[in-house]
């Protein structure tokens, strides 16, 4: 063999041998951060859990979430079909993004069902309740739909009375900054609490209005004012809201502790 080629067979065997130890510390990386990334992921979804109960905000420590979370919120586990709590299922354990995924745990919606364009909606799903002196002051539901660009995630709270809206908020979409994204402006999420949800026969009657909600109108309790500039991230959230508190989504669960009590 010439030395020209020995000198290539070297080199490429040098750059063989950098590229896999490369890959291993890479792959090594990644399996050592996986714990953190879920544990940040799990602190996120229970910061926003607390700030739209009302309980919490961005200036709480990641100790202060988790103390806070454990000992002011209960989780469980609901048959969306049903409306049943299933007491052998962990709610901390459980994910109910993964079970939609899954045909075992999902249904496909058809066309005129996926008012929030999920494709798949879950069988059961967790559900939060915020507690105080042993009695249940608000239920804090999971929610997501398609808005402009993305899948919005986030959580809608509501009183005992099934009805009165406390918060709403998401902690996940991938919406145009400055129009579709002003789902995250504390202004524009000021004016959910106190809307109502439902009309007198129980059917979901919450709207996002296009050009702004008429306050003289009799309608106002229940309607609020769309996202300059984004109509379809508006009409999403506005979807995925009648999807979620419609027949498909929580309904049968609300309908169930408007009757028994929370």
């Amino acid at each position: 063999m010439s030395s020209n080629k020995e000198s290539t067979v070297r080199t490429l065997l040098v750059a063989l041998s950098v590229s896999l130890v490369a890959s291993v510390f890479v792959a090594g990386a990644a399996v050592s951060l996986k714990p953190v990334q879920v544990e940040n992921r799990l602190l996120d979804k229970q910061r926003s859990i607390l700030a739209i109960a009302g309980i919490g905000g961005a200036n709480l420590s990641s100790k202060e979430v988790k103390e806070l979370f454990n000992s002011r919120i209960k989780a469980q586990v609901v048959d969306l079909t049903t409306g049943e709590y299933v007491a052998d299922m962990d709610p901390i354990t459980f994910d109910p993004l993964k079970a939609s995924k899954d045909p075992k745990l999902s249904r496909a919606l058809s066309g005129e069902e996926d008012k929030a364009q999920i494709k798949r909606r879950e069988q059961f799903t967790t559900v939060y309740m915020l507690e105080e002196d042993g009695k249940t002051t608000a239920l804090i539901l999971p929610i997501r739909g398609y808005g402009l660009w993305s899948t919005l995630h986030g959580f809608l709270a509501i009183k005992p009375d099934m009805n009165t809206v406390v918060g709403l908020g998401f902690y996940q979409h991938a919406e145009t900054p400055g129009l579709g994204g002003e789902v995250d402006n504390p202004k524009w999420k000021a004016l959910w609490p106190g809307k109502t949800l439902f009309d007198e026969a129980g059917k979901p009657n919450i709207k996002i209005v296009k050009g702004g909600v008429d306050p003289a109108s009799p309608e106002v309790g229940h309607q609020v004012d769309a996202l300059a500039g984004a109509t379809l991230t508006s009409k999403g959230v506005d979807h995925l809201l009648q999807f979620w508190l419609g027949e498909q989504g929580f309904g049968p669960y609300l309908a169930k502790l408007r009757n028994q009590g929370v």
